[in-house]
């Protein structure tokens, strides 16, 4: 058996590292060749990483919001053969997969070494690692609510350990042997991934791991400090006997606890329109039942008195705070954005247009298309008033590298069209959009923005804009400020179109009105050429006749 370390390969985007966003395999794990091993974030998208060879997992190096160097070590695994790595050659030290639990990485040991090493997930005097099943959603990771058991806990086949959420339902999970918990893998709100270790039992007879040494006796507040990674969970707090059941104040959890339910419970609730933050259960550790629901449901929908108090309430004050690491696509959102107000100075331009006449033509134009052409909304005709007005000032149509002040004015119009996808806001490019008519506009802005949003758009289809539109319209609103795409020199962002009363040739008239919300880069940008720039899109568009002369 053989050594190998494989190293993040370069992307192709020039970039000398990228982001750890996500692990599809733990150590321990057999890995076939092509296998996704991770994801990665480039500043462009996410890539999955296959794996270069059959093996087995030794060590990952990262956890997820890292950053890792191009051609540094990702993977280590022990393959047939020589492999690309010598026993003696010293690596990085490896660093455990944070999520869903704490894993021991460990190198190969020396042939002399007695015992061997003891797979992931075994915790010191455990001989049996229970894994999330496949809980029949086709799900690869599902959000571990809560424990019903701690470590030192003597468990029953069939004993319910833990409650996990998938997309659907919580769902029940139940100990597969008779066994003493030795160490619980995660905490809740922590996503499990299916086939990852979730309890470390020990029990009688062999098991299903090899076990380790348990550790020396020491006090109990050392004992848990000093055990090997799995870390030991400490004990939940007790559920309640079932010979005292006081009636709890208010519903006995803490501000931001998730209640505990059964799936059939939650139906339930949901059909009653009952909201389960609000009930208090009487089952183990606060475990809303059915007779709870009937209790709340006889009461009138109102809570138990709180002990002392004067009154009761359906309502419960909010509390506490949430924290959130943002990594991935969100995080890659968050430093562009940072980047661009950090780093250009903002003008921003409001103009109202009369688009009645855009109306009307976008009208004429669905109602005679043919049964091949796509029906027009009002983008395709914005998309064509700045390709013309970008002939006139083709500045506008620019990058701008303040680092070394260069200015890289571009021929072709490659229109970036801001989408919000179920992952974040990305920016789908329609490239050559003046070579366009309003249907192959309009074509084209759904496939690419449609790509983005189901993730199957490539690199090439996210970058390369030479200016953007951003469109809120269909939200309404009726101004706003839009962030310059850097490192582009100016964004183009329509507002709702609305009726609206005017004075047109000294008479009161209802028009389709609409404003349009432009940010300029200032050192690219005067203000007299920002103004003309758009002035110019509001005559194209109410006089659209015009847009696709010459």
């Amino acid at each position: 058996m053989g050594r190998f370390v494989f190293k993040l390969p370069d992307v192709g985007e020039g970039t000398a590292e990228a982001e750890l966003v996500a692990w599809h395999v733990a150590v321990g794990d057999m890995v076939e060749e092509d296998q996704i091993v991770a994801d990665i974030m480039t500043d462009k998208a996410t890539v999955e990483i296959t794996a270069p060879v059959s093996g087995k997992v030794l060590a990952i190096h990262g956890e997820p919001g890292q950053m890792v160097p191009v051609r540094g070590p990702l993977v280590e695994f022990e393959v047939e053969g020589a492999g690309n790595a010598s026993d003696a050659e010293p690596t990085p030290t490896p660093v455990a997969k944070s999520e869903p639990a704490p894993v021991a990485v460990e190198a190969p040991k020396a042939e002399a070494a007695p015992v061997s090493p003891a797979p992931v997930g075994a915790a010191a005097g455990a001989n049996y690692v229970f894994k999330l099943p496949d809980v029949g959603e086709g799900t690869a990771e599902a959000e571990l609510v809560g424990w019903h058991v701690k470590v030192g806990d003597a468990v029953e086949e069939d004993q319910i350990l833990a409650d996990i959420m998938t997309d659907k339902a919580t769902v029940e999970i139940t100990s597969p042997i008779n066994g003493v918990v030795v160490a619980l893998h995660g905490d809740a709100g922590q996503q499990v991934p299916v086939g990852g270790p979730l309890v470390s039992f020990k029990v009688e007879g062999k098991g299903n791991v090899a076990a380790t040494p348990a550790a020396a006796p020491a006090p109990a507040a050392k004992a848990e400090k000093a055990a090997p990674a799995p870390v030991a969970k400490p004990a939940a707090a007790p559920a309640p006997k079932a010979d005292a059941k006081p009636v709890p104040a208010m519903t006995g959890r803490q501000p931001g606890e998730r209640a505990l339910a059964s799936p059939a419970v939650r139906n339930r609730a949901r059909d009653l329109g009952i909201d389960l933050a609000f009930v208090p259960g009487s089952g183990p550790a606060g475990r809303i039942q059915h007779e709870d629901l009937d209790a709340f449901v006889a009461r009138g929908g109102s809570l138990p008195a709180a002990t002392g108090g004067t009154a009761s309430s359906t309502y419960a004050r909010a509390e506490g705070t949430t924290e959130t690491k943002i990594i991935g696509l969100r995080r890659k959102i968050a430093e562009k954005m940072a980047e661009s107000v950090r780093r250009i100075p903002h003008i921003t331009y409001v103009e109202e247009i009369d688009m009645t006449a855009v109306e009307e033509l976008r009208a004429h134009l669905n109602a005679t298309k043919s049964k091949d052409q796509p029906k027009l909304n009002v983008l395709p005709f914005i998309a064509r008033a700045i390709v013309v007005a970008l002939r006139d000032q083709p500045i506008i149509n620019s990058h701008y590298d303040d680092e070394a002040g260069v200015l890289t004015q571009h021929a072709p119009v490659h229109l970036g069209i801001a989408a919000q996808t179920p992952n974040g806001l990305m920016v789908p490019v329609v490239r050559h959009a003046e070579a366009l008519d309003p249907y192959a506009t309009a074509l084209e802005i759904a496939r690419v923005s449609g790509a983005a949003k189901d993730g199957s758009a490539k690199r090439e289809e996210l970058s390369g804009s030479t200016i953007t539109i951003t469109s809120l319209g269909t939200l309404g609103g009726v101004v706003h400020t839009p962030i310059i795409n850097h490192p582009e020199v100016a964004i183009v962002g329509p507002n709702k179109i609305a009726e609206r009363v005017v004075v047109k040739d000294g008479q009161m008239v209802v028009r389709k009105m609409m404003n349009l919300s432009s940010s300029f880069d200032h050192r690219i940008v005067d203000g007299h050429d920002a103004a003309v720039f758009v002035q110019r899109i509001k005559g194209l568009l109410e006089h659209p006749a015009t847009l696709w002369m010459n």
